[in-house]
């Protein structure tokens, strides 16, 4: 099946041209020359001459093909980018290049923002449960170290955009959507334009009863978004949000369960009706300020408060966790001489995140009662405070005459942890003389970034040295088991050379991007177990060695659009492709108590190969289907690479009908789709590297067996909806 589809794309792209009129609405105009490619490919463009390193796009265009709320069903179409979850709608775990999938829970190593501010708190973790992605209009991922302008964070930067509308007047939309496991999904907006204020209010609504036991998921988002123009030099957008999610957990299961798509879930999560509850909270506002043509800032306040209630195998939490600061840039435009201009940008980013989390522990003893929790003395009550600071500089000379491009930058991060044991009180529990309390500050850390960038007509050619660190978090730099604080952690260092291309072939019709890296990881931080001398196991993070990271990836696309053909008036098709080598390289890791050397290893997780393929057609009726296959392949689980998991390929369809009155006062859009169509076994989430042969008390798998895998559906399901929208 996938060689077919795989066949099919490649006839589409390579196909003989044929000479068709564009439509108006999707032709685009850039330095007078008529751009029929894909609208994605522009904003690429100038994401990618900007950052000066790989760059890539999704617009509302790629991400209405699946359900934009199924993060997975379109950011992991992306070359080099994969996307898990341990829940249907939750726990979802960013992967660029290989990197961030390290952690059980979360992700960690990649920063994401949300509308110029970050969702990535002060200790570089970020959780997503609680983001409404169907009010994204655009994503844009920038790959590989990116510290220069954005901080701590080796893997890169993933940044979801809100579009308002920019239609005059007043517009209500209405969407609706049911399908398979239960699911009914609404999104209720009203836009308001003017002249010079555009603003839309939306409530999103997601319920399911999910294809795992206890996999159930609940969403409301209520989003405000405002853009205001006070003047010529002045701009201001006001950014609020009030979103609850819960999530049922239904456990990871063993291999040989997965693989013959058996799934009773995780009896020491489902007895428990272990879930994730999250109440949330964000504002942000952003100042833009022209002093002159050649002068300006954009600052952005922001603010978000989460708090959540966490039950699982082992634990039942409870948090509250503020998080605040600043992001602003300066950036001064000029030509040094008529043939050279010069963009600088100067600019900081600070944030500090307190939290209050208590954690206590189940007994797992009482298969009567598995929620008795052990006493207080051995639960954890803190207190954290953590701040993370930013400073740096970056500078674009263009040499016009000959299309040449100098991109220098340089930061300086800084972060810091102080942790209060609120258990530790004197007299609070009797004969407690434990303080696990401890501050601790890691060295700032300067990360430069050098690109040379040169255009030929169409075409961008690319030579890029950056850097990028990722500090520990407070919570890996304590052993709360062995109660002593983690001296010996330092950040990671990632350094990578990338050559890459980027443009426009066949008339601009065929859009295409190389990537070919080599990202090579100091001080590699990793998740290990160890024994404990008073009996049983710990977890603890190391630095672990180095990590050698090189690939090569490739995105393509060929569009087909006409006037003249009765069936079809456009057909839109795409190719993106990874291929990895990653090895682990001066690696060592203690095992059982016995130190280990997995040098020359391949690295957990990833795929040596992935690739996603997709064709879409377009009638002039309005009728459209849009087709897609993502393919992973085999991947290791364990250092020692004696787990092989099998790769697997998912194809999904949508099918719909679109329709809108010749002066756009209301529109309709009716689908039908449908996910995994051939049935294949597949899995969301996998416990790697130090995190394996997961045995929770209570998960009544027979003893001695590890269950490390958490199953996507592995048969066919389906949703349809309606898209209604009327413009007054």
């Amino acid at each position: 099946m996938k060689y077919t589809i795989v066949l099919f794309i490649v006839i589409a792209l390579f196909s003989h041209k044929i000479e068709a009129q564009t439509q108006q609405d999707s032709t685009n105009q850039l330095k007078a020359v008529i751009i029929k490619a894909r609208k994605k490919s522009l904003k690429e463009k100038a994401e990618y001459k900007r950052h000066g390193q790989t760059a890539e796009v999704l617009t509302a265009e790629e991400l209405n093909r699946n359900n934009p709320s199924f993060l997975e069903q379109s950011l992991g179409m992306m070359a080099g980018v994969q996307v898990d979850k341990r829940t249907q709608l939750g726990g979802q775990r960013i992967v660029i290049r290989g990197y961030g999938n390290d952690q059980k829970f979360n992700n960690w190593g990649i920063k994401v923002y949300f509308n110029q501010f970050p969702l990535t708190n002060a200790e570089g973790v970020t959780i997503l449960d609680d983001v409404d992605f169907s009010v994204v209009d655009n994503i844009e991922v920038i790959k590989g170290p990116a510290s220069t302008m954005y901080g701590a964070g080796v893997g890169g930067v993933v940044r979801f955009y809100l579009k308002n509308s920019e239609e005059i007047g007043t517009t209500i939309s209405q969407n609706i959507a049911s399908g398979s496991f239960g699911l009914l999904q609404t999104n209720t907006r009203l836009d308001y334009v003017t002249e010079s204020a555009s603003m839309f209010l939306n409530y999103g609504h997601l319920q399911s009863d999910g294809y795992r036991p206890n996999g159930e998921s609940l969403k409301n988002f209520l989003t405000y978004k405002g853009d205001f123009k006070f003047s010529e030099k002045q701009t201001v957008s006001v950014f609020m949000s009030h979103n609850f999610s819960h999530e049922g957990i239904s456990g990871q299961i063993p291999y040989s369960y997965y693989y013959a798509n058996q799934d009773p879930g995780n009896n020491a999560y489902i007895s428990k009706k272990a879930h994730l509850d999250m109440q949330s909270t964000r504002f942000g506002v952003s100042n833009n300020f022209k002093f002159s043509k050649s002068f300006s800032n954009s600052t952005v306040f922001f603010y978000s408060g989460t708090e959540t209630e966490r039950v699982v195998a082992g634990a039942y939490e409870q948090s509250s966790s503020p998080n605040y600061g600043i992001r602003s840039v300066f950036t001064k435009s000029n030509d040094i001489k008529p043939s050279i201009e010069n963009v600088l940008n100067i600019g900081t980013e600070i944030q500090q995140t307190k939290s209050l989390i208590s954690n206590f522990r189940f007994k797992n003893t009482d298969e009567s009662n598995p929620t008795l929790v052990s006493p207080i003395a051995s639960g954890a009550y803190y207190k954290y405070t953590t701040n993370q600071q930013s400073v740096f500089i970056h500078d674009k000379i263009n040499f016009k005459k000959i299309n040449l491009s100098v991109i220098a930058g340089i930061s300086a991060n800084h972060i810091d942890y102080n942790r209060l044991d609120l258990l530790a009180l004197p007299g609070l529990i009797a004969g407690n003389t434990l303080n696990t309390s401890f501050d601790k500050s890691f060295k700032t850390s300067i990360n430069p970034h050098i690109a040379l960038q040169k255009t030929y007509k169409d075409q961008i050619f690319n030579l890029t040295y950056s850097e990028g660190y990722n500090a520990p978090t407070a919570s890996t730099s304590f052993i709360s088991a062995l109660n002593k604080t983690n001296d010996n952690l330092v950040p990671e260092k990632a350094k990578m050379v990338e050559v890459s291309a980027q443009g426009l072939l066949f008339k601009t019709c065929f859009d295409y991007q190389v990537s070919l890296f080599n990202m090579n990881i100091d001080n590699k931080l990793t998740q290990l177990s160890g024994l404990n001398p008073a009996g049983g196991s710990y977890n603890y993070t190391a630095n672990t060695g180095n990590q050698l990271n090189r690939g090569l990836e490739v995105n393509m696309g060929y569009v087909y659009e006409t006037k003249l053909n009765p069936i079809l008036s456009k057909v839109t098709s795409f190719l993106n492709f990874s291929f990895y080598d990653f090895k682990y390289t001066n690696f060592s890791t203690r095992v059982g108590g016995v130190l280990t050397d997995f040098s020359n290893k391949t690295v957990v997780g990833v795929p040596a190969k992935k690739y996603s393929a997709g064709i879409d057609f377009v009638s002039p009726t309005g009728i459209y289907l849009n087709t897609t296959y993502n393919y992973l392949s085999n991947v290791y689980s364990d250092f020692a690479n004696t787990n092989l998991v099998k790769g697997f390929g998912l194809f999904n369809a949508k099918l719909g009908y679109r329709i809108a009155t010749k002066n756009k006062k209301y529109s309709i859009d009716l689908f039908a789709a449908g996910n995994n169509l051939t049935n294949q076994t597949n899995y969301t989430f996998l416990f790697l590297g130090g995190n394996i042969n997961d045995t929770d008390p209570g998960n009544n798998f027979p003893t001695g067996m590890a269950a490390d895998v958490n199953p996507g559906s592995s048969k066919a399901y389906f949703w349809s909806g309606l898209n209604f929208k009327y413009h007054f």
